[in-house]
């Protein structure tokens, strides 16, 4: 949803003080009542539509992975998938591109809030860390063991437990949709239901978005020895997906490298992130995405070097994938 400067400092600041990021009841939000609309479409604002039915908030939206070579917790069994990129998680971004974070103090479970002031609006507002239960305890009262289990797996942090991870996902990205809002699930809403829902939904956006295959299929393969180009990895990727998807790397900035000194090239050399783009039908939940490119907006579609056989894809180090 495209929201005034004002109109959406006002809506998010409202949320980081309630439960409901428009105030709505929680009666009379039977789906299957309502017309879907495309996120970002001319339809899709709370004015005209039920807003826990189409999604008008985070209208673009974000599945994100990662491709990480540790995790830093091998010790502890936390380890990352074989020949697998790592869930990041499921953002809502507006459909300007801009975004918010941290939209519901009632359902703030990040111990480690980052940033920890919100930044949309700019008001310095403290994001207050969380000391209760860990996440991952959440999903046992309704008997998600094997979700539990698939988390662990494929949705694997690096440099923090995974149910720290989980939760700052959902602390800062799930309470920014306006269908995992919570008078959407009513009256007869049981704790963290939507912690669960939103978990399942990301998962299930995961599950459609094999980076690894696709990359793969174009004979992309981590490397420590073989370089890659940027436009390799996006053709590759754009050609599976249907849009051109965003490419994230780390590492040392090419023309910091020997191979780069000199040049104007000042991407990135590790590839490390990619995020799919997605417009909407109805519910987030429903998985019934349309794939957008990346440079929808206008913004950068890569922090990557350009230069040809710039890019590093390395392999994970030993023992830290199973």
């Amino acid at each position: 949803m495209k929201l005034s400067t004002t109109a959406a400092a006002s809506v998010a600041l409202s949320g980081a003080a309630s439960a409901s990021l428009y105030g709505e009841s929680s009666l009379n939000h039977t789906c299957a009542l309502q017309t879907p609309f495309l996120s970002c479409s001319a339809e899709a604002y709370p004015n005209i539509t039920d807003s826990c039915c189409t999604e008008t908030f985070g209208g673009l939206v974000l599945s994100t992975q990662y491709w990480d070579t540790y995790t830093g917790f091998e010790s502890s069994g936390q380890v990352l998938p074989k020949d697998t990129w790592t869930l990041h998680g499921l953002w809502p971004d507006y459909c300007d591109g801009s975004y918010t974070q941290y939209c519901d103090a009632t359902r703030q479970y990040d111990p480690a809030p980052s940033p920890n002031t919100t930044d949309y609006p700019k008001t310095g507002t403290v994001v207050p860390s969380y000391n209760g239960s860990t996440i991952d305890t959440f999903l046992a009262p309704f008997g998600k063991y094997d979700l539990l289990a698939y988390m662990n797996k494929y949705w694997v942090s690096q440099g923090s437990s995974n149910p720290s991870f989980w939760a700052h996902e959902f602390s800062k990205h799930a309470t920014c949709f306006s269908s995992f809002d919570l008078p959407c699930y009513g009256p007869q809403y049981q704790k963290h239901e939507d912690v669960v829902d939103f978990f399942t939904t990301a998962l299930s956006y995961y599950q459609g978005l094999p980076t690894y295959n696709w990359l793969s299929f174009a004979s992309i393969t981590p490397s420590n020895t073989t370089s890659y180009s940027l436009s390799a990895i996006q053709s590759a990727l754009t050609n599976k997906f249907g849009a051109l998807p965003y490419i994230g790397c780390s590492g040392p900035r090419f023309n910091a490298t020997a191979a780069g000194n000199g040049t104007l090239d000042n991407g990135y050399t590790v590839l490390s992130e990619v995020w799919y783009y997605h417009h909407v039908l109805g519910r987030v939940q429903n998985g019934r995405a349309v794939p957008v490119d990346a440079s929808i907006n206008g913004g950068s579609v890569s922090s990557c070097a350009k230069t040809p056989g710039a890019l590093k894809y390395l392999k994970r180090t030993v023992g830290s994938e199973a």
